[in-house]
């Protein structure tokens, strides 16, 4: 079959994949976090299977009790930086956070990388979900819920403005006449708000896809409002086809309201992959990495979602503990449905924290199995792509080799890059220049 409408891919570099244990699974680079070498090779995999993107998570606080990938590893800019010299055609896409840094900081920093990967670098917006990030910034409170997507919707405002600085072609550069930009075509921000103050101009020209893309993630109702609003692509997960499906309709119509069509924001539903030889293979990989974690280890990462609780205070074989508000500042929308199944399923805190630390995997099965399931999806509205995430540290080379030519046949997936940026990748317009937007309108007036 073809399709016009084409599905797209990602991954997130995530330490070794799998679970928290991962590292110890005898295929791993244990230091996969802080290894270049690995997220090289991961990064130019993906490149080989067309994907749209490579994309790097973050956090701003751990503990002892933290993840072990996220104890020591790359801060995201650094190693994007780095990748845009190694690949030439994904996408390189890094989280920060709304809540913990600056506006005009970021701005340089996104157009920069864009600058140096000619136009592939993505800005995933976070407010950050745990309370203890406040600790490492020298503030006294971590931000409540609200509050943070309230600051986040000002601090993109500014960014956005900060990245139309400069128009097209403003930099002239012209030797003879000694003239080395258009001063028409600067453009100072003067922005006065409610919890910034930013001047401008942005101190580097106009990015090679005009601004560099705008991912978000998180699927409270705030945040599906600040993508609505702001965002390309959002970044979401949802446990089964109906609940992504709702959610798929959810955000794309609110688009209307903000002048925006459907395909204007893409929607990718993060998944865990499990590819294998038949039923019993996809069963052994499984056991296999579930095995490496310990009940203690699984709680602690259970805990990390409820503002790092310490659930070894519960009996393990009982219902699992009503936490009332706990964990609605933190990973809302995660905690939300974590309580919501188990109360649901009628699980005990073991259970439930043994399937945090090591769920199945959304799609799973040979490659034609998983093939199916992604078109499922795809072809049902509940997702416009996926970040993949392996359920065991083999499946990305899995789902590029077997996954992605079964797709290719079907008329799904390309074949190779549409152009050099991540923005064409996407098959998303370049945005006007809001000054130069603003003007123009005031001529026709």
């Amino acid at each position: 079959m073809s399709s016009t409408r084409q599905l797209r891919l990602g991954t997130i570099l995530h330490g070794a994949s799998g679970n928290m244990s991962a590292w110890r699974h005898p295929a791993v680079t244990a230091d996969a976090s802080i290894n270049l070498e690995f997220v090289k090779q991961t990064a130019q995999l993906a490149e080989a299977g067309k994907f749209d993107f490579i994309f790097v998570a973050d956090g701003l606080y751990i503990n002892e009790k933290s993840i072990p990938h996220f104890l020591n590893r790359f801060e995201p800019l650094t190693v994007l930086s780095t990748l845009a010299a190694l690949t030439s055609h994904i996408g390189l896409v890094g989280t920060v956070s709304t809540s913990y840094s600056d506006p005009f900081t970021v701005a340089r920093q996104f157009a920069s990388l864009d600058h140096l990967s000619g136009g592939r670098a993505g800005w995933n917006v976070v407010t950050s979900p745990l309370e203890g990030s406040a600790r490492n910034f020298s503030r006294a409170k971590h931000p409540e819920h609200a509050l943070r997507y309230r600051i986040a919707d000002e601090y993109l405002q500014v960014v956005k403005g900060l990245w139309d600085s400069w128009e097209e072609g403003a930099f002239v550069r012209d030797k003879e006449s000694g003239q080395f930009f258009d001063p028409a075509k600067l453009h100072p921000l003067n922005h006065n708000g409610e919890f910034f103050q930013v001047a401008g101009p942005l101190n580097i020209e106009r990015t090679p896809q005009g601004r560099p893309i705008i991912f978000q993630a998180g699927a409270s109702s705030d945040g599906k409002q600040l993508a609505a609003r702001h965002a390309d692509a959002i970044f979401t997960h949802q446990q089964t086809l109906e609940q992504a499906q709702q959610f798929y309709r959810d955000v794309k119509q609110q688009l209307p309201r903000y002048q925006r069509n459907p395909d204007d924001l893409h929607i990718f539903q993060g998944v865990s992959v499990l590819v294998g030889e038949d039923d019993a293979d996809v069963e052994r990989q499984y056991q296999d990495t579930a095995a490496l974690v310990s009940i203690d280890d699984a709680l602690n990462y259970l805990g990390r979602y409820f503002e790092h609780h310490d659930f070894s205070q519960y009996p393990l074989d009982e219902p699992f503990p009503e936490l009332g508000a706990l964990g609605a500042n933190s990973f809302r929308s995660t905690t939300d449905e974590i309580k919501r199944e188990a109360r649901q399923r009628h699980l005990t805190l073991r259970q439930v924290a043994l399937e945090a630390a090591t769920p199945r995997p959304l799609f799973h099965g040979t490659a034609s199995q998983v093939a199916d399931g992604l078109q499922r999806w795809f072809e049902q509205q509940a997702a416009d792509g996926f970040i993949i995430q392996g359920a065991t540290p083999e499946v990305l080379a899995r789902v590029v080799n077997d996954v992605v030519p079964l797709l290719q046949q079907r008329g799904l997936y390309r074949h190779d890059y549409p152009g050099n940026t991540l923005r064409s990748s996407l098959n998303l317009p370049l945005p006007e220049n809001t000054f130069t937007t603003a003007t123009n309108a005031q001529d026709v007036a």
